[in-house]
C-alpha cells in the first residue's frame, strides 16, 4: 500500500457516496482511481506521469472532472470530516498571512523573522548632533 493510497476506514466512508452507473463498459476499480486521484493531487505530478498500478490516466483525470461537476468531491469532504468527528483541521489559504516583504524578497537575501522583543528594554536611539537648518560658512 503506497503512502497516497485510502485507508480501509476512509474506504469505507466514500465508497457509498461515488457515482454507480452499471450499464456500459466495465468500470475500472474506483478505489484505485481514486487513489490514482489523490496520488496525482498529493505530489503535484501531471497526470501523465501517474503510476500504472492506478489504471490508465485518462480515465483517473476524466473521473476527477466528472466528479467535480457531479458535486461528489463536496459530498466526500462533508462525509469524511462527519466521521472523523473533528478530528481533522485545515487552514485555508485566506487566514494565513505572510509578511508584507515575503512578496518582494530577492533571492540570497534572508529574511528574518522577528519574536517579540523583551519587555523592559530602552530604545537605543540617539539624537542627532547636529544642529537643524544651521549652515556650515
Amino acid at each position: 500500500m503506497s503512502r497516497y493510497d485510502l485507508t480501509d476506514f476512509e474506504w469505507r466512508v466514500i465508497e457509498p457516496l461515488l457515482p454507480n452507473k452499471p450499464r456500459g463498459v466495465p468500470r475500472v476499480d474506483d478505489r484505485c482511481v481514486l487513489s490514482g486521484i489523490f496520488w496525482v493531487l498529493r505530489s503535484g505530478a501531471p497526470w501523465r506521469d501517474l503510476p500504472e498500478r492506478y489504471g490508465p490516466r485518462n480515465t483517473c483525470y476524466n473521473c476527477f472532472v466528472r466528479w467535480r461537476k457531479a458535486g461528489v468531491w463536496d459530498l466526500m469532504m462533508d462525509a469524511i470530516t462527519a466521521a472523523h468527528d473533528g478530528d481533522i483541521q485545515m487552514i485555508d489559504s485566506p487566514a494565513v498571512r505572510a509578511h508584507q516583504q515575503a512578496a518582494t524578497a530577492q533571492r540570497g537575501i534572508e529574511i528574518i523573522v522577528s519574536v517579540v522583543p523583551e519587555a523592559g528594554l530602552q530604545p537605543k536611539s540617539t539624537r542627532s548632533l547636529m544642529r537643524k537648518g544651521s549652515q556650515s560658512g
